[in-house]
């Protein structure tokens, strides 16, 4: 890949939200090593609120990708003030995202590629693929959208 991460958000565009903070007791991130392990974050946008609905209800599956795609945004801030830099991470290891759906919705995979895409848009083809799950939940947290929790590899 051409260029570094925090380029590569810059040459996008991007705009990350302010890194969120722990609303109960928890750490927004944990470097353990080699890994940062990345509690579950949810759609934040820059106005500091949450994206919230359902899909298969009140969202479509386009809404839901974007929603999922914020969280990335939440989730790079959060990598951005944990490290000092993007630039920092080696690669995304392993992802796990939860949607906020109906029963009878059943893309979560394609809800959740809008944090992926994110994720290989900024790291590259390689470093920005990583494992995944992705599964329903019939609630989130505050009714968000999207929740998701990632682990990369850093230096």
């Amino acid at each position: 890949m051409a260029s570094s991460p925090e380029k590569r958000i810059q040459e996008l565009h991007l705009t990350l939200p302010p890194a969120p903070k722990p609303v109960a007791v928890y750490k927004t991130a944990v470097k353990a090593g080699a890994m940062l392990y990345i509690s579950g974050h949810g759609p934040l946008k820059a106005d500091k609120s949450m994206i919230l609905g359902r899909i298969g209800a009140d969202m479509t599956l386009d809404q839901g990708k974007d929603a999922a795609r914020q969280v990335g945004l939440a989730i790079l801030a959060t990598v951005r003030d944990t490290l000092g830099s993007l630039d920092k991470v080696k690669r995304i290891v392993k992802t796990l995202g939860w949607v906020n759906c109906t029963t009878e919705f059943t893309d979560q995979p394609k809800v959740i590629n809008g944090f992926s895409e994110l994720m290989k848009d900024v790291f590259g083809e390689d470093a920005g693929v990583g494992a995944r799950s992705a599964v329903s939940a019939h609630t989130l947290p505050g009714g968000i959208a999207v929740e998701i929790e990632c682990i990369f590899e850093v230096e």
